[in-house]
C-alpha cells in the first residue's frame, strides 16, 4: 500500500505516502532496527513510578515532532511563505531523528554515562554501520553532513533549524501535549493550530516570528511548559526515584572495582557502561529500559546489603522522601545534612548512597536572560495593524514574569523523615 497510517493519541492520525520521495525515506528510516529500539525506551523515563499513564515510548514522540513538523511546513506554505522542498524535506527528518541517540530511561541514563543523548544522535546517523546511515546515504549521499547541520542549528535557512530546536519548537509543541495526556495531568495543554496558524518567517534573515495574534497562544505554551517542569518532570518522587538509579549505579561501580559485584555479566553492553569501558555504537544501541530493569532485578540478591537494598526499594516502589530545603541557607542545609548522616550512620546506611541531593531547575524563558543570544528569543510582532517585531518579553507582562528557579532537595530514607523535620522546625524556631 501506498499510504502507511499511525494511530496516534495525540494527533489521531499520521500519514505517510510511499509515492512521494521523502516519505518513502521517512517510512524507511522508520523501519530501522535503531529506531524501532525507541519502542523500548520510556519517553519520561521513571515517571511511570509516579504517573501510571506515563508509558508512552520516544518512537510515539519522534513520529509526533515529524507529523509537528509537517503541520508546521504545511501551514507556513498555505500561509503564502515559500518553501524549498528540500529543505522541508531535510526538517522532517531531523524531526524524526532528533532523539534517536536517548539511552535507557531517557535523561536518567545520561546521569549515568555523562554523555548527551546529542552527541550519540550524530555518532549513531553518521556511523556507516548503522542502517539509519545506510538509508540516508543510498537516498543522497549529501545528507549526512546537511541532517547533521541542521540537528546541530548550524543550517539556512535559520526558521528550519528553529523548528527543530528553539524555544518554540517541534520537539516542545509534541512533548508537552503527549506528556500532558499521558500523565494524565491539564498543565501541558495549550493551543498548538493557533500558534502554527501565527508562524510566518521574516524574509530578511530567514527567521520564524508569531504575527500579533498569536501571541496569548505563545504565553499559554510557555506557561504550559512552566508548569510541566513544576509539577511532573521535577516531581519530588520521580527526582527520588532517578536519584536512587544513579545511586544504584554508582554502588554498582564500586563494587565492581573491588571485584565483588555477584552478577556481571563480562563482555556485554551493560558490563562496560558499568566499568567505564567506552561503547561502540552497536553496544550502545542494544541497551534499553529492559537491560536496566533486568539487573536491577538481580541486583536485589546481591551479597551487597546497600546495593540489594537500593535495589529492593525501587523495585518495589519504596522510594526515598524529598525534604525540600530551597528556602534553607547553606549553613542550614549542612545542619539538616550532619542530622541526617549520623541517623544513617547509626543504622548502618553509608551516607553516600542513602542521603542524596537533588538539584533541579529551569529558564522557563531565556529572552531576558540573553540579550545578546537572539538565537534564543521568541520574535513577535507588538501590534495588528501597524506591526513592529519585539521580543516576546517586551510585549508580554506575563513571560517577563517568568523567571528562572532551582530547587534543592534532600532525599533519605522514610525512617529519617521525623528527624529531617525536626531538625527544619528547630532550625526555623
Amino acid at each position: 500500500m501506498a499510504l502507511r497510517r499511525y494511530s496516534d493519541p495525540v494527533h489521531r492520525i499520521i500519514t505517510l505516502d510511499r509515492s512521494l520521495p521523502f516519505d518513502a525515506l521517512l517510512m524507511a528510516l522508520i523501519d530501522t532496527p535503531e529506531f524501532q529500539r525507541l519502542r523500548r525506551i520510556r519517553q519520561l523515563g521513571l515517571a511511570f513510578v509516579v504517573f501510571q499513564g506515563a508509558e508512552h515510548s520516544r518512537f510515539a514522540h519522534s513520529l509526533g515532532v515529524m507529523h509537528t513538523m509537517t503541520l508546521a511546513l504545511d501551514t507556513l506554505q498555505r500561509s503564502g511563505v515559500r518553501l524549498d522542498a528540500q529543505v522541508c524535506g531535510l526538517a522532517r527528518l531531523a524531526a524524526l531523528l532528533h532523539d534517536i541517540g536517548h539511552g535507557p530511561f531517557s535523561h536518567v541514563m545520561e546521569k549515568v554515562l555523562h554523555q548527551r543523548h546529542e552527541d550519540w544522535t550524530k555518532r549513531i546517523i553518521g556511523d556507516p554501520a548503522t542502517a539509519i546511515h545506510g538509508r540516508l546515504t543510498s537516498h543522497d549521499p549529501q545528507l549526512l553532513d546537511t541532517l547533521i547541520a541542521l540537528l546541530e542549528g548550524q543550517f539556512r535557512p535559520r526558521f528550519a533549524a528553529q523548528l527543530v530546536s528553539s524555544q518554540l519548537d517541534c520537539d516542545r509543541f509534541d512533548y508537552l501535549l503527549r506528556d500532558s495526556l499521558m500523565t494524565g495531568v491539564s498543565y501541558g495543554c495549550y493551543d498548538l493550530p493557533w500558534i502554527l496558524h501565527a508562524l510566518t518567517v521574516d524574509t530578511t534573515n530567514d527567521s520564524l516570528i508569531v504575527r500579533a495574534r498569536g501571541v496569548l497562544a505563545v504565553e499559554e505554551y510557555l506557561f504550559a511548559r512552566y508548569h510541566m517542569f513544576r509539577r511532573v518532570y521535577f516531581h519530588h518522587a520521580l527526582r527520588a526515584a532517578e536519584n536512587m538509579l544513579v545511586a544504584m549505579f554508582r554502588r554498582a561501580v564500586t563494587l565492581t572495582h573491588e571485584g565483588r559485584l555477584a552478577f556481571p555479566l563480562s563482555g556485554t553492553a551493560m558490563d562496560k557502561l558499568i566499568t567505564g569501558v567506552p561503547l561502540t555504537t552497536a553496544e550502545y544501541l542494544s541497551l534499553d529500559d529492559a537491560d536496566v530493569l533486568f539487573h536491577i532485578k538481580q541486583w536485589q540478591r546481591d551479597p551487597d546489603p546497600v546495593l540489594s537494598d537500593l535495589a529492593g526499594r525501587f523495585l518495589e516502589r519504596r522510594l526515598f522522601k524529598s525534604l525540600d530545603v530551597s528556602a534553607l541557607s547553606s549553613e542550614a542545609i549542612a545542619e539538616v545534612r550532619a542530622a541526617l548522616e549520623s541517623a544513617l550512620v547509626k543504622r548502618g546506611w553509608p551516607p553516600e548512597f542513602y542521603l542524596l541531593e537533588d538539584d533541579a531547575g529551569d529558564v522557563p524563558y531565556f529572552g531576558p536572560y540573553l540579550p545578546d543570544a537572539p538565537e534564543r528569543h521568541i520574535i513577535v510582532e507588538d501590534h495588528q495593524t501597524h506591526p513592529r517585531q519585539r521580543e516576546i518579553s517586551e510585549v508580554s507582562a506575563a513571560v517577563q514574569g517568568l523567571r528562572p528557579y532551582r530547587l534543592r532537595r534532600l532525599c533519605f530514607p522514610e525512617d529519617l523523615r521525623d528527624i529531617a523535620h525536626t531538625t527544619v522546625a528547630s532550625l526555623v524556631s
